[in-house]
């Protein structure tokens, strides 16, 4: 068991582009592993960002699509757990498009898959965001093992839900990601905060990479950032194409689970859900 933990995030303002991103991502993944990385991490809907039309475009299943075939390739050349971020899958029988986490090991094999639960449908600086107009929801949390660390698995707006981290760190996660692609509106108030919450209240590592720029006349905030479990940011990227890294120290969040012991002092017996929620 690795007592520490190298962790890459990948930051890009993809286009509407499959080839195009494929193309670009490949010497970032590169750059992310140069740097010592166990686990790199790539944010949401990279290889292709944009409306319905572009997203049916670059959707594609897990067994056998271009992008799957990519990561686990890179993940198998440069040796790397490697994090994809999110796909637009397309699943059989499926009339809606599922957004999807897939996590590679070093050998390139699919160790956990995760399909984003909470769907963007809001409107925030004047623009609309309906993601299930195109998309379905997933059903269920996924973790995997890294490096003997408990990883997490989240997508985006995941990130305004703490009870869905609430129960990954309960159940041993040490680091949860979150791949995403944070309006710039939003982010600007909320993305660095919500960061740091999540990792204050569940005492873990969180590590995030986003989007960044205008696709499709909307913007994402970029600002990719890993966080320690006292709330300290760790690194955090410019507004550009680019990779950021940091070093995890399973003793300095054990030092802070024992000393602030939050976990530990839950009551769940205590806590019962309103009726109808």
């Amino acid at each position: 068991m690795a007592d520490r933990l190298r962790v890459a995030c990948v930051q890009l303002n993809s286009s509407p582009s499959k080839a195009e991103n494929l193309e670009r991502m490949e010497p970032l993944v590169a750059r992310a592993a140069a740097t010592g990385a166990d686990l790199v991490l790539l944010p949401e809907k990279w290889n292709g960002l944009g409306n319905h039309e572009i997203l049916l475009d670059v959707a594609e299943p897990l067994d056998g699509g271009e992008t799957v075939a990519a990561m686990s390739s890179w993940a198998r050349t440069h040796g790397i757990t490697l994090v994809g971020g999110s796909i637009v899958e397309r699943r059989e029988g499926r009339e809606k498009l599922s957004n999807t986490c897939a996590v590679f090991d070093p050998e390139g094999e699919l160790a956990g898959v995760y399909r984003k639960i909470h769907m963007f449908d809001v409107e925030v600086g004047g623009v609309l965001y309906r993601e299930s107009d195109s998309e379905e929801p997933g059903d269920g949390l996924a973790s995997c093992e890294v490096e003997g660390w408990r990883l997490g698995l989240t997508v985006c707006y995941d990130l305004r839900f703490p009870e869905l981290y609430r129960i990954l760190a309960v159940e041993g996660a040490e680091l949860i990601t979150v791949p995403a692609a944070f309006t710039l509106h939003t982010g600007k108030d909320h993305w660095e905060l919500l960061l740091r919450a999540r990792a204050v209240e569940n005492q873990c590592y969180v590590a995030a990479a986003n989007q960044w720029g205008v696709v499709a006349g909307k913007t994402s905030y970029g600002r990719s950032s890993i966080v320690d479990p006292w709330g300290v940011v760790l690194a955090q990227a410019p507004d550009e194409d680019g990779v950021i890294s940091a070093e995890l120290d399973r003793a300095h969040m054990e030092r802070i689970r024992s000393s602030l012991p939050a976990l530990a002092n839950r009551q769940p017996a205590a806590y019962t859900w309103p009726a109808g929620v």
